[in-house]
């Protein structure tokens, strides 16, 4: 039995995960790593047992006061890990108590010297100067620090109900502008419509004022230059010419009063004979253009009767 004691109190198998200190005659003299170690009997023992894996801290829920008097609750978690086996046993009687106490303390600290709505928007900036505070105070200890997160913070009921009553008069005004913006970029929509519209119902008006206008300078240039040639060929002694333009306006004016939709009795003229003669000048008119000489003089056209000017036709 006595060789079994001694055995089980000189071999020492240390997990992984895990540190132990020995002490000799109740000094620190030297760190066991992860595996078998074996002591020096009746001089060296285990001292802590410490563990070096990551570890998470729960901080207790505590009322803070913030810069503008308002009573919140706040709450935390920490996570540590041990990076000195011998710092963090022998450096601080109860590592886990003096951190949790040390987050609480800073954590009035820092919610204290801001105000609600900071305290509500700016996690992050809380979470930030806690970490860089706590883990300088940690050093000593052999101690890391991971990370701190607030975990819950929670202001008074009617401080609540204020912050919803507002929260909803926001999002209606946001709503109501948004609506307003709509509104006012589908009249600008409309307005541009309608501008463009009418710019290209100008241009088309104006495009076939141009058409029309060229138009007419066209037709008046043709009805000059057959003017020119009438007025050359009765210049060069041939009446025929004349007949042909006569006889051509003759036609397309009484042309156009058969054809008018309120014309019920048509007019026909007395004076036919004269309109044979002209056709007859047009016919020498083509011949001579065919024979390439000069047109010979038409017969004189043979007077009718005396009549009343004019016989009336009944027409429909």
């Amino acid at each position: 039995m006595l060789a079994l004691w001694l055995a089980l109190s000189v071999i020492k198998v240390v997990p992984q995960g895990w540190e132990y200190t020995v002490q000799s005659f109740g000094r620190y003299t030297r760190t066991l790593k992860p595996g078998i170690a074996i002591l020096t009997p009746f001089v060296e023992a285990v001292g802590k047992r410490i563990n070096m894996m990551e570890q998470v801290l729960d901080v207790p829920r505590q009322e803070v006061i913030t810069k503008d008097n308002v009573m919140v609750q706040v709450d935390a978690i920490v996570f540590i890990q041990v990076m000195d086996a011998a710092a963090a046993a022998y450096r601080v009687a109860n590592l886990v108590t003096a951190i949790t106490q040390l987050v609480m303390t800073n954590l009035r600290t820092v919610v204290g010297s801001m105000e609600l709505d900071e305290v509500l928007s700016q996690r992050d900036h809380i979470n930030t100067r806690l970490l860089t505070v706590i883990d300088e105070a940690t050093s000593p200890w052999g101690v890391k620090l991971a990370r701190i997160e607030i975990k819950d913070l929670q202001p008074p009921a009617d401080i609540s109900n204020a912050m919803t009553r507002q929260m909803k008069a926001e999002r209606e005004r946001r709503a109501v502008i948004t609506e307003a913006e709509g509104e006012k970029q589908a009249a600008i929509t409309r307005a541009e419509g309608a501008k463009q519209s009418a710019i290209l119902q100008a241009e088309g008006r104006r495009e076939a004022a141009f058409r029309d206008s060229e138009a007419r300078e066209r037709a008046a240039q043709a009805e000059a230059q057959a003017t020119k040639v009438v007025s050359d060929a009765i210049e060069s002694g041939s009446v025929n010419a004349l007949n042909y333009f006569v006889a051509q306006k003759y036609v397309e004016a009484f042309a156009k009063l058969a054809e008018s939709p309120q014309q019920r009795t048509v007019i026909v003229p007395a004076e036919l004979a004269g309109i044979a003669g002209s056709i007859s000048g047009i016919t020498e008119l083509v011949r001579a253009a065919q024979a390439g000489g000069p047109p010979a003089p038409p017969a004189p056209p043979r007077r009718p009767p005396p009549a009343s000017p004019f016989t009336p036709t009944s027409g429909s």
